[in-house]
């Protein structure tokens, strides 16, 4: 069965292309060029992720995104705008967004993180957090912070195991820079970043003996935790 997307963008031209591509990609969507009639539909139907712009008549967005966390605290939801000042990057995080995507964007990378978001959403949906993840030969025992592997231990930081873990509920898909930095640093700016990847490299070399681990970089998004067979 294929997964619904409620649409939200008052862009007719642009929300027409995307509803299409989106629909290439096998999804089922509902478009609604508005913050009431986006709303409307939500309370009607059951959708498994939102797509929401920011700028529109009648309800903003971001009004929209609270009426909808409101009603549903576990749907997923990601902006979808023009708006790219950090306020409103942070505003969109604390509402409860799980991506802010500014345009324009390259739409592979769009299809990338709503498969990332749906695999961890039902992942969660499915089992609760686990206290231990294998990642290749590794065990990773979130709750201690511990990484091991045979006798050997490494014991973490709280900054290094949560992104770790995030990267871990993102694998194969794209984990944003800017949600790792709201949910992690608690801001956005360019000495988190750096901060940021300064732990993405030393997680790298925490497991530099496994050739089948790796942390990606994606220029200009975020990073993949990639775990070959």
């Amino acid at each position: 069965m294929a997964q619904k997307i409620l649409l939200v963008e008052d862009d007719p031209c642009f929300g027409s292309v995307l509803k299409s591509y989106l629909e290439l990609s096998d999804y089922e969507v509902t478009l609604c060029v508005n913050g009431n009639e986006g709303l409307e539909a939500f309370r009607k139907g059951k959708f498994d992720i939102c797509l929401l712009d920011v700028m529109m008549p009648e309800m903003d967005g971001f009004t929209l995104g609270k009426k909808i966390r409101e009603m549903d605290t576990s749907v997923p939801f990601v902006y979808i705008t023009a708006k790219s000042l950090k306020e409103d990057v942070k505003l969109g995080y604390e509402i409860g967004a799980d991506d802010y995507i500014v345009k324009p964007f390259d739409s592979e990378v769009l299809i990338l993180k709503i498969k990332a978001i749906l695999s961890r959403s039902k992942h969660e949906e499915a089992e609760p957090k686990p206290k231990i993840i294998h990642i290749g030969q590794y065990e990773f025992n979130t709750e201690l912070r511990v990484i091991s592997k045979n006798d050997e231990q490494i014991k973490l930081t709280p900054k290094e195991a949560s992104l770790l873990e995030m990267l871990y509920n993102y694998k194969d898909g794209l984990l944003p820079r800017e949600k790792a930095l709201t949910e992690i640093w608690g801001t956005n700016d360019y000495f988190t970043a750096r901060s940021m990847d300064v732990y993405v490299t030393k997680l790298r070399k925490y497991f530099k003996d496994d050739e089948n681990i790796k942390i990606e970089n994606v220029h200009g998004s975020g990073f993949r935790l990639v775990i070959s067979e």
